[in-house]
């Protein structure tokens, strides 16, 4: 089949790769002329400087990308996914199936990224909409290392059909779920408690902390799943805990990067200006810690986690925050 991906990134190519290994047929779209050049002259992933297929091509013509096939993947960070979006409408004329590979929620409104498509995109022409989350670095999927991911949608017809597009038997599992708040929710969340997993590890502070912090992080999540409407048994899932280990212990994560370096005393500022990525974890700190104070929820990481990003707090205070609250039950 063809696909178009909005997102000539580290995982939009990684994904690309996948759907060729798939026999599918792939056109990227970026507005980035370096990638877009590299992709077809060179063959490689830019970012990662990785070699890809021949077959997958890339354009700069958003027209001609979203004319190209009937299911749209979009790997763009949240910060210009409305302008991505907007960019898109202007030429859509045939319903299409939107799927989702970035993680994070908007700060202003607290919208999952299917709330924002299901806003912005009118209704004739959104046939769907897919997420696919779950334990996943670029950097080893586009080295065909073994991975398992989920993909969700209120739709099952519509999981099973992107199932059924990425699912490889030699390195890339792919499982459905129906539970799209909880797959969202949970991609989202966790990149807050690998900001803290890498603070933790730049501080030296050892393994005995980040797996407290870990479990802990769970119980957060947990809390915002129930007042968001999510099943809280997907926490048990590859969109929960398994994404939550993998971006909470790998280098390859970018928000555990930027946590060890705050770790090692650099500021906020200094933090994203050394980061080539992006870190959705910032956003998403910023979102669930406004989120949680509207609703009343006790969030003892994140709210400490937002006071080192936003309000400087130094991280051992922090850490003395976390440590001084009042003993309890577990």
């Amino acid at each position: 089949m063809k696909i178009t991906i909005i997102g000539g990134g580290s995982w939009g190519l990684a994904l690309s790769k996948v759907l060729s290994d798939n026999s599918h047929q792939v056109l990227v779209y970026d507005v980035n002329k370096k990638i877009v050049n590299k992709i077809n002259k060179l063959h490689i992933c830019l970012q990662l400087n990785e070699d890809i297929p021949k077959d997958i091509k890339a354009t700069t013509d958003i027209e001609k990308a979203i004319n190209y096939s009937d299911t749209l993947l979009f790997v763009v960070p949240t910060k210009v996914l409305r302008l991505a979006i907007s960019d898109t409408v202007k030429y859509l004329k045939s319903p299409k199936l939107f799927v989702n590979a970035a993680k994070g929620i908007e700060p202003d409104t607290f919208l999952r990224i299917s709330e924002i498509f299901a806003e912005m995109i009118p209704s004739k022409y959104l046939k769907g909409f897919v997420s696919l989350s779950g334990p996943s670095h670029a950097e080893e999927v586009i080295k065909g290392l073994t991975t398992a991911i989920t993909a969700s949608s209120e739709k099952e017809a519509d999981a099973v059909f992107i199932q059924d597009l990425f699912h490889n038997t030699q390195f890339f599992r792919v499982y459905t779920s129906t539970d799209l708040k909880g797959a969202e929710m949970g991609g989202a969340l966790k990149n807050i408690f690998a900001l803290a997993s890498g603070l933790i590890a730049g501080k030296g502070l050892g393994d005995n902390a980040r797996a407290a912090l870990i479990t802990r992080g769970l119980v957060e999540m947990k809390k915002f799943y129930e007042i968001y409407g999510a099943d809280t048994k997907s926490l048990m899932g590859l969109t929960g805990i398994g994404d939550l280990i993998v971006t909470c212990t790998s280098p390859h994560s970018r928000n555990f990067q930027a946590g060890y370096k705050i770790g090692h005393g650099k500021d906020l500022e200094e933090t994203l200006n050394s980061m080539t990525m992006v870190v959705e974890g910032i956003r998403t700190c910023e979102a669930a810690y406004k989120f949680a104070k509207t609703k009343n929820l006790d969030m003892p990481i994140i709210s400490a986690i937002y006071e080192v990003l936003f309000n400087k707090m130094d991280s051992d205070e922090a850490t003395k925050m976390l440590l001084g609250r009042s003993s309890k039950a577990e």
